[in-house]
């Protein structure tokens, strides 16, 4: 009898995205803050598509549908909006990162410009 599969939180931490990032995992990792902000700072190997893109770009985000997809911003209520809109869409696994990159160069890598 296999066990029931656990949902995927809706939040996970920047630690937890840092295993990520090293691990095998195949995960997006998704920015949706505006273009002007991710010239700023972005975190490597990261997609953009503003929250206000996102309905009609979410086409893109499809060979994820069924992978994780890590969704920031800069502290992280946009991209909690962006990850429950997902989940609505069928990305059950999408995910928000707590703090968004504002937590990232805090608490991961403090050479990140931090903006207001």
């Amino acid at each position: 009898m296999n066990p029931t599969p656990q949902p995927t939180p809706v939040e996970i931490d920047v630690h937890a995205v840092q295993q990520l990032r090293s691990s095998d995992e195949d995960f997006l990792l998704l920015d949706c803050r505006e273009i002007e902000e991710w010239q700023t700072v972005k975190l490597d190997g990261a997609t953009l598509i503003p929250m206000g893109s996102m309905p009609a770009r979410i086409g893109e985000l499809e060979p994820y549908r069924d992978k994780r997809i890590v969704v920031y911003c800069h502290h992280g209520g946009r991209s909690l909006q962006v990850t429950r809109w997902l989940r609505q869409q069928g990305f059950d696994q999408a995910q928000n990162m707590r703090g968004g990159i504002d937590a990232w160069s805090l608490k991961i890598d403090p050479s990140l410009p931090r903006y207001r």
